[in-house]
């Protein structure tokens, strides 16, 4: 990484995450408090356990639809085969021995007026305070990419079911056949990375269907790591990847005819492959519009010292659905997001100020099975607003060692281990 001391990173990363963990002082036999979390992935799993971790005397509860939740951080490695569904499956006992109330069920609506939550399953939940963290919805930018197409052409950017469909279609598939991946505009969620997945996907071809090819139709002109990632398409897969930008295509895939196994681009061309992972253009998860929380955008403005919403007060938005650029929407800055909110909202609870944030990102790519890339940043409150903390970030030097590149994998797979243990671990 140019320009960064990786210790030193490491050191930062991890006295940030200690305030946010242990820097408040713990309340016992206080007047018991109620937060309700709306959504179980990264964000919400770590928000629950560091409020409980900081003040065991607040009652947390946790909404979340499903039994298990699955990464979207390193489920490209199932595409390319790297690693077992199962590996990126995390369930909820962990929380529940920190006190957490955990609660199958899908919320509703939520009353910000009168601190309610409603569930599906009839069930009202009243708060204190109230965190959502609903990750994203798609917005409909590709016409007749319906449910019925999803299932067809997935897109598999939320892990689970849909990993494992493109997975099968992908050993399935003839040798020589076409892969087309059609990545969404900004702003998106990552990880899951388009540019990730594409080397992911290219070197299972490479070993298994070499006379295969994967099509990058992009609704971009540029994309984060770019340099980095063109340098892995040429260095592991020349031949296999072809990328191809907004511009040269009148914006990307404009829809989609899953009868005739065909999708269209901006300029009126039609593309077939043999296989189409077809991701939209990203919003808000659905329970944050339905609780007015998202402005003209889809997203939801938040005030970032506390992550509180400016559209509703009491309620807190953390991860994706949150507007917190320059912080990027992925799992790392969920993780990050989760602590100093869990942070500001015990001491809002106890009538006390919240004290100064700070957050860290890191988002690892693994483009082939020696080779990781990176870019990191520390950010800090300036002016009410999340700013990057000048000098404290980095990208991997496209000059570094395969050596280097190497142990940028094994990095990526001991944050794995360490986020969602700090997430979802007992």
């Amino acid at each position: 990484m140019s320009n960064f001391n990786r210790r030193d990173f490491i050191k930062i990363a991890g006295a940030t995450a200690a305030v946010s963990a242990v820097g408040i002082p713990s309340i016992a036999g206080a007047a018991s408090k109620k937060v309700v979390i709306v959504g179980g992935g990264t964000g919400g799993a770590t928000a629950a356990k560091y409020i409980r971790m900081a003040d065991s005397s607040i009652e947390v509860t946790i909404v979340e639809p499903n039994k298990h939740y699955y990464t979207c951080y390193l489920s490209n490695e199932v595409l390319g085969g790297g690693r077992a569904l199962d590996s990126i499956k995390f369930g909820y006992d962990g929380l529940k021995k920190h006190g957490v109330k955990v609660l199958h069920d899908t919320v509703t609506g939520i009353d910000g007026a009168g601190k309610k939550v409603m569930t599906k399953g009839g069930q009202t939940l009243s708060y204190d305070r109230c965190i959502v963290a609903p990750g994203i919805s798609f917005r409909d930018n590709i016409a007749g990419y319906d449910e019925a197409a999803q299932a067809k052409m997935p897109h598999a950017w939320k892990a689970g079911e849909q990993t494992a469909t493109l997975r099968s279609q992908l050993e399935s598939m003839a040798d020589g056949g076409t892969v087309l991946i059609a990545p969404p505009p900004n702003p998106f969620r990552c990880p899951p990375g388009p540019y990730e997945r594409a080397c992911q996907i290219a070197s299972y071809l490479k070993k298994n269907k070499p006379k295969s090819k994967v099509l990058i139709v992009d609704a971009k002109d540029k994309f984060s790591k770019m340099k980095l990632f063109k340098q892995a398409f040429e260095r592991h897969y020349a031949g296999i990847i072809e990328w191809v930008a907004a511009k040269d295509t009148g914006g990307g895939v404009a829809s989609v005819d899953v009868g005739a196994g065909t999708v269209k681009t901006g300029d009126g061309n039609t593309h077939k492959a043999d296989v189409y992972n077809i991701i939209p253009a990203q919003m808000a998860g659905s329970i944050a519009a339905t609780a007015g929380l998202t402005d003209d955008s889809g997203w939801c403005p938040v005030e970032h010292k506390t992550f509180e919403s400016t559209m509703q007060p009491g309620i807190h938005v953390i991860g994706d659905a949150a507007i917190q650029k320059p912080l990027p929407k992925s799992g790392y800055a969920a993780n990050s997001e989760a602590k100093v909110t869990a942070a500001a909202v015990v001491d809002l609870v106890n009538g006390r100020e919240p004290g100064e944030p700070s957050w860290v990102n890191t988002c690892y790519s693994i483009v082939a099975p020696e080779d990781g890339i990176s870019v990191a940043m520390v950010y800090n409150l300036v002016d009410g607003k999340v700013a990057k903390v000048a000098g404290s970030g980095g990208l991997t030097p496209m000059d570094s060692s395969p050596t280097e590149r190497a142990r940028e994998v094994q990095y990526a797979y001991s944050w794995f281990n360490n986020i969602t243990h700090d997430a979802f671990g007992g």
